[in-house]
């Protein structure tokens, strides 16, 4: 027989003469070992009920190679353990303290005026002791020397001084607020925790001790009196001390002078008179307060007169004016230009301020220098008027 042929049973799957699909297979020495199964030989399989193939065992790992990866798990977990609590315990930034502020405690005591309100134009006014050696405006707040303590840094107490001021100039000299057309400059500036207080306060002022509006900002009645000048006078002092690990405390003193006229009626160039807020506020700042720029305030004892000691001034301050006089009087004599600690009564009485009225000149024998007329307050120093003291906080 010569020549190709088909095979019997026709031709194979793969015409094309390709490689067989598990030729690239390669059963070298490793794959063998690796299997699982092993057949028997052909002696062994001459035997009664014998099987084909055999399983062979697991492999057994070399002794120890489980127990030193566990041991090396172990050990890396401690480190990393250890490593935290070293870092924990060694970071050189103090951790902020999570506090609530405290609601605000106010004392507002009105001062009522022994006669007639003085009037007078606001130059003229001003230019009257003892509100004559004031100055205007903001420039009547000045900062103290500022030293470290030791846990705020001069730059942290000079924040917290300026957050401050901020609200002294808010609270007590924008006109805007003075006259009760908003109060969101003041609110911005107080923390979260207050503000609640703080909208009742305006909305529902209460003589409770926390919801006198009158605690937190200075404000008149539009429809009673007007600003006659919208630069008050100030005067008074700042000071801080460290209040604790975590915070630092601020005291605010200042006196605050203002030119006022009744709304309504004709507008007398000489028919102003003086209104005065004296107001001791203390204030605390941790170090979230300072980056924010915002404070707490904690405690406000203010005196303002003159006024009725029945005037309730809890929502609004409601002056006497020009040539009025109180029904009423409070139980002792209160200066809110005098250095030392305001006084807690619930009225007081306030001398009149501005120029006082004329009198004749006595006689005087010949020769001899007229003698200066003494002002209500009494002799005043070369120097001018006395100033506030510096108040310190309780250490």
């Amino acid at each position: 027989m010569t020549g190709r042929s088909e095979p019997p049973d026709g031709p194979p799957e793969n015409p094309e003469g390709g490689e067989d699909e598990y030729r690239s297979l390669v059963f070298d020495e490793s794959f063998i070992r690796s299997a699982r199964m092993q057949e028997f030989s052909a002696q062994e399989r001459m035997g009664e009920h014998a099987r084909a193939v055999r399983t062979l065992p697991e492999p057994v790992p070399p002794a120890g190679h489980g127990s030193r990866a566990a041991i090396v798990l172990v050990v890396l977990i401690a480190l990393a353990f250890a490593t935290a609590v070293y870092i924990g315990f060694r970071n050189p930034y103090p951790q902020p303290v999570t506090r609530r502020a405290e609601p605000l405690r106010t004392t507002v005591v009105p001062l009522a005026p022994r006669g007639s309100v003085p009037a007078g134009s606001p130059e003229r006014l001003y230019r009257s002791a003892p509100v004559s050696g004031f100055r205007i405006g903001a420039a009547g707040i000045n900062f103290p020397s500022v030293r470290r303590t030791q846990n705020f840094s001069d730059s942290q107490i000079t924040t917290a001084l300026a957050i401050v001021k901020d609200y002294l100039v808010e609270s007590s000299l924008n006109p805007d607020v003075l006259t009760g057309q908003v109060r969101r400059p003041v609110e911005q500036l107080l923390d979260p925790d207050q503000r609640g207080q703080f909208e009742r306060s305006m909305s529902s002022p209460a003589d409770d001790g926390l919801h006198a509006a009158t605690g937190w900002l200075v404000r008149f009645d539009p429809a009673q009196v007007e600003l006659a000048d919208t630069q008050a006078r100030v005067q008074g002092t700042l000071a801080y001390a460290e209040d604790g690990a975590g915070t630092l405390e601020v005291v605010a003193d200042h006196t605050f002078t203002y030119a006022l006229r009744p709304a309504a009626g004709p507008r007398k160039e000489d028919g102003a008179s003086l209104f005065t807020v004296r107001r001791e506020l203390t204030f605390r700042f941790d170090r979230e307060d300072l980056r924010l720029h915002r404070l707490e305030l904690r405690t406000a004892h203010v005196q303002a007169g003159p006024q009725s000691c029945s005037s309730g001034a809890t929502g609004t301050l409601r002056p006497l004016l020009a040539g009025e006089r109180a029904d009423d009087r409070g139980p002792a004599a209160t200066d809110p230009y005098a250095p030392g600690r305001p006084a807690a009564a619930l009225c007081g009485t306030l001398a009149p301020l501005g120029p006082p009225a004329a009198a004749p000149a006595a006689p005087t024998p010949s020769g001899a220098p007229p003698q200066a007329p003494q002002s209500p307050q009494g002799p005043q120093s070369p120097q001018g008027p006395q100033s506030l003291r510096e108040f310190r906080p309780r250490p």
